[in-house]
């Protein structure tokens, strides 16, 4: 199936589809780049990424906050979007209040601190600036694995003849890239944890615009790695290969939040193993997720067991609840959402900045932390008692701000994205009529083609600009009256059913359904809005007494 989407990666406002065949779609804010169409512009619809080898077929996706990753089916990677953040212009200033304005205070904090703290640069693995389509990242074809041990590289390095080096995982951070090769090795570029020059074995952060490999773990397979703001966390094999329930958890760079779950909140310069999850363990580690500064690790029992099951540990900052340990406080080790429903298995977990999601083998969504934990709504205008972070798992569909179904509005509930892009099914149509005869114009034709595409695609995406405008209309109105946005489920039944609407009786339903607190509620708003007409109404006749009264008292005098 050519069309069926096989994975998903997401930025900080931005979203990347890998399709069944091989390319990569985006959508989303274009600052920076980020979506690989050449320009900066937003898009509303998925918008096919164009590479510079048309021939090229994606296996898999990363997103950073402001930059991608591609890995094609050869093994190379391809990067584009944001890259440096030592020179400020004018320019890049102004747009960036403007791209905040939108962004929660704590957002815009990290962001700021990101730019103006640390300077670093180089995630999409080159120097120079911002690149707004795909580049081919040059430097790995000139590298050998580390998976070979230093002499041999640099016996390799003598003879001319380095060892083909192929990529098969990529993972993108907030600067920061990594990438597994086929060895089992682990590379990383940009914002990169380093020991300081100085000798004294601290941490600092250094620009890396070439890959450099992690060679602490020559000698074992890393299997998977994930990264957040500041740190790492690795699963590796405790032998040379990877086999079953083997795998060791490391982790390595900042620690102010003890996100390394180590027990402390030092910094480390090298990777170390989370002591909890040790050989005598009863759970190994088979999947990893990072936040911004927490991280999400899945774990099922080691085999042989009766049972299949599996549990989620977190760790980190929990000031919004991203730990759904039912607080949100501070974990220094690993601890279980034990919240989460028992006996489950969950096939993935994931992070946003501030809020965590997991997913079961029967397909149910769980989410805790940030905005219920729907992550960063800028938009959103949650009251009462819907409002707050969830401090424990919720079990909802999701939501995102940027969804590329074609509106500008904030979805509290699943919504789906406008796929595959119209103008590639408008052009398969046309190549599988077999009728239909092929214009003499040859491109002429094409381009008549592609304005007919490209006014229809106008209309709709005005339309689209219509019922967005309605519809936050509707959940503006919808919020002020009930506390809540409005969701498909509120409209009522005989909408619904007869597509008539008997405003009193479904008003005399709602009122009916309502428990005390929302009555409450309503009738507090209706009192706001009864005392402001009456206001009004005093104002208005004020002044007409007002008018009347000075030409009778110009007259007579």
């Amino acid at each position: 199936m050519p069309h069926k989407v096989i994975a998903v990666a997401a930025g900080e406002a931005h979203t990347l589809a890998l399709s069944g065949d091989g390319y990569v779609y985006s959508w989303g804010r274009g600052m920076f780049g980020r979506l690989g169409t050449g320009s900066e512009s937003d898009e509303l619809f998925p918008v096919r990424v164009k590479f510079q080898d048309s021939e090229l077929k994606s296996i898999a996706i990363a997103a950073g906050a402001y930059h991608n990753l591609a890995l094609a089916d050869s093994g190379s990677v391809w990067s584009w979007g944001y890259n440096t953040c030592i020179l400020f212009t004018v320019e890049f200033v102004v747009r960036f209040v403007f791209e905040a304005a939108s962004l929660s205070s704590t957002l815009c904090a990290l962001i700021f601190g990101v730019y103006l703290d640390c300077h670093m640069d180089g995630q999409l693995g080159m120097h120079g600036e911002n690149s707004l389509a795909p580049q081919l990242m040059e430097r790995f074809l000139e590298l050998g694995s580390p998976g070979q041990s230093k002499a041999e590289l640099e016996l390799d390095s003598e003879r001319k003849s380095k060892t083909s080096l192929k990529i098969c995982a990529v993972k993108a951070g907030g600067m920061m890239s990594l990438a597994i090769d086929n060895l089992g090795a682990l590379w990383m570029w940009g914002n990169c944890p380093q020991e300081n020059s100085n000798g004294d074995g601290s941490l600092t952060f250094e620009s890396c615009f070439t890959p450099i490999p992690v060679w602490d773990f020559h000698g074992h397979t890393v299997v998977k790695v994930a990264c957040g703001n500041e740190h790492v966390v690795a699963l590796v094999s405790a032998g040379e290969k990877h086999k079953d329930d083997d795998l060791v958890s490391y982790t390595w760079g900042g620690n102010g939040h003890g996100q390394l779950g180590l027990g402390d909140t030092e910094n480390r310069v090298r990777p170390e193993m989370i002591g909890t999850f040790n050989q005598d363990f009863q759970w190994t580690v088979y999947e990893v997720a990072c936040g911004a500064f927490h991280t999400a690790l899945l774990t099922h029992k080691k085999r042989p067991s009766d049972t299949v099951e599996s549990m989620c540990w977190t760790f980190g900052l929990g000031d919004r609840g991203q730990l759904g340990h039912g607080t949100t406080q501070t974990a220094l080790v690993p601890e279980p959402v034990k919240e989460l429903p028992q006996p489950i298995y969950l096939v993935s977990v994931d992070c946003g900045l501030f809020h965590t999601s997991v997913v079961s083998s029967a397909g149910e969504v769980w989410s805790w932390g940030m905005e219920k934990g729907l992550g960063l709504c800028p938009d959103a205008s949650f009251t009462g008692t819907d409002s707050g972070d969830a401090i424990s798992p919720a079990d909802i569909g999701g939501r995102s701000g940027v969804l590329g179904n074609g509106k500008t509005v904030d979805c509290f509930t699943p919504s789906v994205v406008l796929w595959p892009p119209l103008i590639e099914d408008f052009k398969q149509e046309e190549l599988n009529q077999p009728d239909k005869t092929v214009d003499k114009k040859g491109s002429d034709g094409d381009s008549e083609m592609e304005k007919t595409l490209s006014l229809a695609m106008e209309e709709m995406k005005l339309l689209q600009s219509k019922l967005s405008t309605m519809e936050r209309y509707a959940s503006m109105l919808h919020s002020s009256i009930f506390g809540k946005p409005f969701e498909e489920r509120d409209i009522p039944n005989s909408l619904q059913s007869s597509g008539t609407f008997d405003i009193a009786r479904e008003w005399e339903r709602m009122l009916e359904s309502a428990d005390r607190s929302k009555l409450v509620r309503m009738e507090m708003f209706y009192r706001n809005m009864l005392a402001g007409v009456k206001d009004k109404m005093m104002k208005k006749r004020i002044q007409e007494i007002i008018k009347e009264y000075l030409p009778s008292s110009t007259q007579g005098k």
